[in-house]
């Protein structure tokens, strides 16, 4: 299933975002400590709207993290749950917008609203495609049993298991090595 690119990206930039959190991974370390570090990652993923410039905004993204990863953990009536309660929260209120680069697509909060209250409803909006389309397993846990991070899977078949780290890397040398002990 061809999602539109702005489901896409917004799932990505919601697993990038909750992937930052310390202690799943290969990382034990925060990788947003500080707003520089938050504004530098937005930059990185071209997202558009107001720039966060407080610690308080920060601390909210970090309070985020652990909401959006419980999305990917649960059934489809929980996600749906979730979605809403995140939409609700924030007073989404949809309309199609196009700007810089990008075609048509869809935002749901004022370009100034709080950092994480865009993060929040930007995936939360994007969940949406996912559980109409009835694609809801696309949201996983990376398959290494040393690893925490989530995983959206947009391949056509279905078939990715591992997070963007080196979780991959790490599996297919282990089963070449054990195909060679073999």
């Amino acid at each position: 299933m061809v999602f539109a690119h702005d489901t896409e990206l917004s799932l990505q930039y919601a697993a990038a975002v909750i992937n930052t959190a310390p202690g799943f991974g290969d990382d034990t370390e925060e990788e947003l400590p500080t707003v520089a570090a938050l504004v530098a990652h937005l930059d990185a993923w071209d997202w558009s709207g107001e720039r966060p410039r407080t610690r308080a905004e920060l601390e909210q993204v970090h309070a985020l993290r652990p909401r959006l990863r419980e999305l990917w953990t649960r059934d489809v009536e929980g996600l749906v749950e979730g979605v809403n309660e995140l939409l609700a929260e924030h007073h989404a209120l949809p309309r199609v917008v196009r700007h810089d680069d990008l075609d048509w697509h869809i935002h749901a909060t004022e370009d100034d609203a709080p950092i994480a209250t865009r993060m929040a409803v930007e995936a939360a909006m994007a969940m949406i495609d996912l559980i109409r389309a009835g694609e809801t397993e696309r949201l996983r846990i990376c398959a290494a049993d040393d690893c925490g991070d989530v995983v959206i899977d947009l391949s056509k078949n279905r078939s990715r298991r591992y997070c963007d780290g080196t979780c991959a890397n790490k599996a297919h040398v282990a089963a070449y090595r054990a195909r060679q002990q073999a």
